[in-house]
């Protein structure tokens, strides 16, 4: 016997979510002047695709500002040191940047986009700089040992 597909119909959940939102991308940065009385609109996220793209967008460049910036500060503890090495630096610390903002980027960004959107709620633009900052507090808050004195 041979089976007749049909295709599916959208469900009503989905039909109900386009309708609320159109289909415009927003693009990178996207950020708005969250203050009242300025002329400016504010932008918000509805798809899970957006949300991780700015949440790993917006993680990739905070850590690189920070990791550039340590690895330069490297360079110039190394004064008399081989340059031939030292100019490396950077570069490994970029590198090591790249790699702990894609995962750390991707994981609160899908779990952003899972709990904005099971919420139904609207995330603005703002939301995935302002974790970005704290995935970078916690990278250098935890570079400190902690040592109490009793």
């Amino acid at each position: 016997m041979a089976s007749i597909s049909s295709p599916q119909a959208p469900s009503p959940l989905s039909t109900a979510l386009a309708a609320e939102h159109d289909d415009r991308r927003p693009s990178f940065p996207s950020l708005y002047w969250p203050v009242p009385g300025r002329a400016s609109s504010a932008t918000y996220l509805h798809d899970y695709k957006d949300i991780w793209r700015f949440t790993l967008f917006w993680t990739l460049l905070v850590y690189g500002i920070v990791h550039l910036g340590a690895g330069l500060y490297a360079v110039a503890m190394q004064q008399r040191k081989s340059w031939r090495v030292t100019w490396m630096l950077p570069l490994v610390f970029l590198l090591v940047a790249g790699l702990e903002a894609a995962m750390a980027g991707s994981v609160i960004g899908l779990i952003l986009a899972g709990l904005y959107l099971t919420g139904r709620f609207q995330m603005s633009t703002w939301i995935p700089l302002v974790w970005a900052l704290i995935n970078v507090l916690v990278i250098v808050l935890s570079s400190f040992s902690i040592q109490g004195a009793i």
